[in-house]
Order: structure tokens, then sequence, then C-alpha cells
């Protein structure tokens, strides 16, 4: 079996969040796989080239079949991400860890920026980002948010989900994961979700995460 966590947008490999859940795993004698979803280039960063990314690392697709299940953990967008490489590929994924998953990704988008700076975004071609593993602002295409918008706001896997959400998280917040939860149960899917007292980094309490992550991957048999 495949483990792999997809960080969040701005992130990397690097993520505390992404070490911390490495190491409780290397304990179990699992090794998990934390691609860096920035490559090649950020500035060229969308949805559908982390699909194919979890493709390629899976070995799934082009007439491909992937062997071995996965287990997939995600950050933010890496959440909306496996969220939706699951929902995309039935059967293929034994477990499903979302934190803070950003749904409704393309809309949101919108919404925080504003007609102004999107008018600027579209007309440059590009916008500035903070991107905070690295410390330094980076360019990012409008075809980031275009191909956002080809995507169901709203995946919905058939695999186990978990979902780790603050009560407190200002950026993915918390009703929209209960929006995710309401339409898993209306299509029978598994699903639980566990609101913590923390904003949309999640690093508050990790042992708390793994409280919750580890009788999750249990029950699922991972």
């Amino acid at each position: 079996m495949r483990y792999v966590w997809l960080h969040g947008f701005s992130s990397s490999p690097g993520s505390g969040k992404g070490r911390f859940v490495r190491d409780r795993l290397a304990e179990r004698g699992v090794h998990l796989e934390i691609p860096d979803l920035n490559q090649p280039a950020f500035r060229d960063l969308t949805v559908t080239r982390m699909l194919g990314q979890i493709d390629a690392l899976l070995d799934v697709g082009a007439g491909r079949s992937g062997g071995e299940p996965a287990v997939l953990f995600g950050s933010s967008l890496g959440g909306y991400t496996a969220a939706l490489w699951s929902a995309d590929n039935p059967g293929k994924v034994r477990a499903l860890v979302l934190l803070a998953p950003a749904f409704e990704l393309a809309e949101r988008w919108k919404r925080r920026t504003g007609e102004a700076e999107l008018r600027r975004w579209r007309e440059t071609g590009y916008a500035l980002m903070e991107h905070y593993a690295w410390g330094r602002q980076e360019p990012l295409s409008i075809g980031f948010l275009d191909d956002a918008g080809l995507h169901e706001p709203f995946p919905l896997p058939d695999a186990p989900t978990l979902v780790l959400q603050g009560k407190n998280d200002d950026v993915v917040t918390p009703d929209l994961a209960d929006e995710f939860v309401r339409r898993m149960h209306a299509r029978r899917r598994d699903v639980r979700l566990v609101l913590l007292d923390d904003g949309h980094e999640l690093n508050a309490d990790m042992p708390r995460l793994w409280r919750e992550i580890e009788p999750h991957l249990s029950a699922a048999g991972c």
C-alpha cells in the first residue's frame, strides 16, 4: 500500500504537519511519500497538474492499472486535490485524511481576490503570491484560477474519509467541511468530521491530529 501526503498551496514537502505524520507512520513501519507539488514551476501550478502528478506517482492512467491501493493525506489545496483524485479513481484509495480541505476552490478565490485584483491578474496573466515555504513572493498564472473552475467544487470520494477542520479557520471556513459531509451522507459515503479549536494551519496540537488519524487508518485496515 502507498501512503502519500499532498501539501497545501505555497507549502512544500517540508510542511510541519506532513513531517509529523511521516514520523508517526515510520513508527509503524510505514513510509509516507511527500511529493513536491510546486514542481516543475510554481507559476504554472494547477489542480489538473497536481492530479497528473498523483497519477504518475501511483502509476495510474493512460492504460496503466495502478496495482497498489493508496492512502491519501491532503492539507488545504492538497486535501481538495486528494478528494478529487479519489472521486475520479473509485476503488483506488483505501482511506482519506483531509486537513482543512479547500473545497469550492474557484469561487472562494474569486471572492477573496475581488473584482479589481482579478481584472489585473487576468490582464497581466499572473499575480504575485506569498509562498510561505520559500519565504518570498512568487508569480502564479491566471491559469490556476481558470483550471480550478473546471473541477467539481465538492468531489465525493468513495474511500472512508476523515476531515479535520479548524473551528477558527478564516481561509477555508468550517461551513465548507459541513457541506462536504452533508453531501457525502446524502450519497451514503463513509465520512467523519472532527472540529478542532484551531485555525487553518491545524498545528496547535499535532498530537491530537494523530489521535484522530490513527484509529481512522486502523478501521480502514491501513
